[in-house]
């Protein structure tokens, strides 16, 4: 078989769930790039990836950075690392860390 030598030969992404490559969450760095990972509740490292810019932007914040990848891209990244679930437009997310609230000391209420 002989290679794709224009991008219309070339096969296209493979599709989302709402039709769309999906956006992943990256972290940039001095070289390029680096897909985020997460962790699900029990503490199991997962990729994950959203249908949309704003569904992305929503959950992690305006400054996220992100790139366009196919899930068979995306798991591909994640597969040496040992991760294989990928969660896709997650919905439960923990807020992000506020500033530390002062400790005062406590008191033992004895009844």
């Amino acid at each position: 078989m002989q290679a794709p030598t224009t991008p219309e030969e070339s096969e296209p992404l493979e599709r989302g769930p709402a039709g769309h490559a999906l956006f992943v969450p990256v972290r940039p760095g001095p070289l390029g790039c680096t897909t985020r990972f997460f962790r699900n509740a029990l503490g199991g490292r997962i990729a994950v990836a959203f249908t949309s810019r704003q569904s992305l932007l929503r959950a992690l914040g305006p400054d996220q950075h992100w790139e366009r990848l196919s899930a068979p891209a995306l798991r591909a990244l994640a597969a040496p690392l040992g991760i294989t679930e990928l969660r896709v437009d997650p919905r439960l997310s923990a807020p992000a860390p506020g500033p530390a609230l002062p400790q005062g000391p406590r008191h033992l209420l004895v009844g």
